[in-house]
C-alpha cells in the first residue's frame, strides 16, 4: 500500500531514531551474490544510481530517470517466500514535501516509490522483517554515497 502523507514523515523518522543507536559507514554495494538484484519495478527508463544491503535479507535500490527526473527506491528481497514485513522510503534531504513510502507483508519487494528530487540531495531506505537500512544526503544531482546506516 502506497502512502505520501505526513505519516510518511514519522515513519521516516522512527526508522531515524532507529539508526541513531548504529554505526554509520559510507555506501557501497553489497558484495556480488550476496545481493538481491534490482527487479526492474521502477520501470522503464530508470537507471540503479545507489544501493545499499539489508544485512541477511536484501537490498534497497536508489534509481533514477534522466528523461522525468524522478528518483524511485524499492526494497528487495533477497529470496522469495512466505510474506514478511518490507517497509520502502525516499524524501528530501532538505524536508521539503512528503517522503513517500510503501510498507506491507511481501513475498518479494516494497515499491517502487517515486519522488521528483532533480538536482536535490534524497534520503532513502528499507526495512525487511527488523533489519533496517537508512541512507540520508546522497545523490545530490550526481552520483554521491551520502551516509549509510544499519540497524
Amino acid at each position: 500500500m502506497k502512502r505520501s502523507s505526513a505519516m510518511a514523515g514519522a515513519a521516516v523518522m522512527a526508522v531515524a531514531g532507529i539508526a541513531t543507536m548504529a554505526t554509520a559507514t559510507t555506501a557501497s554495494a553489497a558484495p556480488a551474490g550476496a545481493a538481491a538484484a534490482y527487479n526492474g519495478a521502477c520501470g522503464r527508463g530508470y537507471s540503479v544510481v545507489n544501493s545499499a544491503a539489508i544485512t541477511g535479507k536484501g537490498t534497497v535500490y536508489l534509481t533514477y530517470n534522466r528523461t522525468s527526473g524522478k528518483n524511485c527506491v524499492v526494497t528487495v528481497r533477497n529470496t522469495t517466500g512466505s510474506p514478511v514485513y518490507i517497509f520502502t522510503y525516499l524524501g528530501r534531504t532538505d524536508g521539503s514535501g512528503d517522503a513517500v513510502f510503501d510498507e506491507g507483508e511481501y513475498r518479494s519487494y516494497a515499491g517502487p516509490v517515486y519522488l521528483a528530487a532533480k538536482g536535490a540531495c534524497v534520503d532513502w531506505g528499507g526495512t525487511i522483517q527488523n533489519v533496517s537500512v537508512s541512507v540520508t544526503g546522497s545523490n545530490c544531482g550526481k552520483l554521491t554515497a551520502g551516509t549509510v546506516t544499519h540497524h
